[in-house]
């Protein structure tokens, strides 16, 4: 999940319901995201690193497995601690990749004992999310843990409550990072699946039917009046008359 190609107030509703409903943290309301680049010999970016009362919550989003993460999570706590000693600092990988994760969460070398937090989405029971009413909580769902139930049932579940609770643009927005999500968990059919019926659906509701009508009856109108004029405009131009005459006919 690339920083650059997502707003950051998007990246703070993110940190919020990731924070909230799977690490258990609360939330306080002026919770302070932290756009901060590490640089000492290569750039290095931090996904998720947010200020909450006297904590520093740093998140790392991770698609893949990657042989040296501990080394690589140490080296953003040692630069954090420059700018943020006297704060309580709390790290968390989110795995949200495909594979089985295997990755280290420490780090033990002569007088060093470092440790942090891996949450495996694939462990988190989808029911945990599935009742959110946080949109970019529900997104996350498609990430979980099924269990026994049925796939195409959760993911309708999950789209039907993100139409409910957000507008058109909203719904679309969600609706591609589900898509993108899905990938990670063979589910893109499903999802497809489930956005055809619902479009589907709602097109059969009295209210989408009632639109449908009232626009198509505008455009019968339109129509009319663009006749009308395009009549008026003819008769001015070839028997020359007035715009009084054309009113009168």
């Amino acid at each position: 999940m690339k920083k650059d190609i997502i707003s950051k107030e998007l990246l703070k509703h993110i940190a919020r319901d990731v924070a909230r409903h799977i690490l258990g943290i609360e939330i306080q309301e002026n919770m302070e995201l932290i756009d901060k680049e590490f640089t000492r010999i290569e750039k290095r970016d931090a996904d998720l690193v947010f200020k909450n009362g006297d904590e520093i919550i740093h998140i790392e989003i991770q698609n893949a497995n990657h042989a040296r993460m501990h080394l690589r999570m140490h080296r953003y706590l040692s630069d954090m601690l420059f700018e943020y000693e006297n704060l309580t600092i709390k790290q968390y990988l989110l795995y949200i990749g495909q594979a089985k994760c295997s990755m280290k969460n420490s780090l033990t070398k002569d007088d060093l004992h470092y440790r942090y937090a891996i949450i495996d989405m694939h462990t988190i029971d989808c029911e945990t999310l599935l009742m959110s009413d946080d949109p970019s909580a529900l997104v996350l769902t498609i990430l979980c843990d099924f269990k026994d139930r049925d796939k195409q049932t959760v993911v309708n579940t999950i789209l039907k409550r993100l139409r409910e609770l957000s507008d058109d643009r909203e719904y679309e927005n969600y609706l591609k990072m589900v898509n993108i999500l899905s990938t990670n968990r063979n589910l893109e059919n499903e999802v497809k699946k489930g956005a055809d019926m619902l479009s589907v659906d709602i097109e059969k509701t009295p209210f989408y039917q009632l639109g449908e009508q009232r626009g198509k009856q505008k455009g019968q109108k339109i129509g009319e009046h663009k006749g009308v004029l395009k009549t008026a405009i003819t008769m001015i131009q070839e028997f020359q008359l007035s715009i009084e005459q054309v009113a009168q006919k």
